[in-house]
């Protein structure tokens, strides 16, 4: 097996484990409070933000543009629909040339 092979395996184990360990440790507590709920439904875009938010201030126009359109998708539609929306945005203002 090769490294590259045996890394990939390492690192799919270690995500498998980190989620089922968050699992098995929520279901100890039965119900959550509503702000532990609302906490954790938050994380993805906050981790989403914290990976976005640097190429705003350092890359170009098209980044910049993209950002706020995504987070306006967002405030209707899914993560997923809103990540797609904003890709298609940055994509296409990077090939028209900004």
């Amino acid at each position: 097996m090769s490294d590259i092979v045996f890394l990939i395996a390492l690192c799919a184990l270690v995500t498998y484990l980190t989620r089922i360990g968050g699992h098995l440790v929520l279901s100890r507590f039965g119900a959550i409070n509503h702000r532990v709920d609302a906490a954790l439904n938050a994380v993805p875009v906050a981790v989403l933000t914290a990976l976005v938010a640097p190429s705003v201030a350092t890359q170009g126009l098209a980044e910049a543009v993209a950002i706020p359109v995504t987070a306006l998708i967002g405030l209707r539609k899914s993560l997923v629909v809103s990540v797609s929306g904003g890709m298609i945005c940055l994509l296409a203002f990077r090939a028209s040339g900004f």
